[in-house]
């Protein structure tokens, strides 16, 4: 898989994550009520990094981290994304 889909999927995963941990707060009660898609989704999913895992083993890991810590694996995102930022602003403005 090219990087820029495995990044696209993990961010993907990453949001399905964030669903699923609001899903699960106390103060929202309809967790109940999805539970039994939400299951389906663990299941397709860990069928999903089983086969990444085959040929990228670290694109797989990092799925497993976006679903079952996507607060974790944001704040990576994030901490990557002002990085770049300021890797950006020391080199200058662009010239494109």
């Amino acid at each position: 898989m090219d990087p820029e889909t495995g990044r696209l999927l993990a961010d993907f995963v990453m949001m399905v994550g964030l669903l699923r941990r609001d899903m699960k707060a106390p103060q929202n009660n309809t967790f109940e009520r999805h539970e039994g898609r939400f299951v389906r989704i663990e299941q397709k999913f860990s069928e999903l990094t089983e086969l990444v895992s085959q040929d990228d083993p670290e694109l797989a890991k990092t799925l497993r981290t976006a679903f079952q810590q996507p607060s974790r694996a944001l704040a990576f995102k994030n901490a990557e994304h002002q990085k770049q930022l300021k890797g950006t602003k020391d080199q200058g403005p662009r010239t494109d």
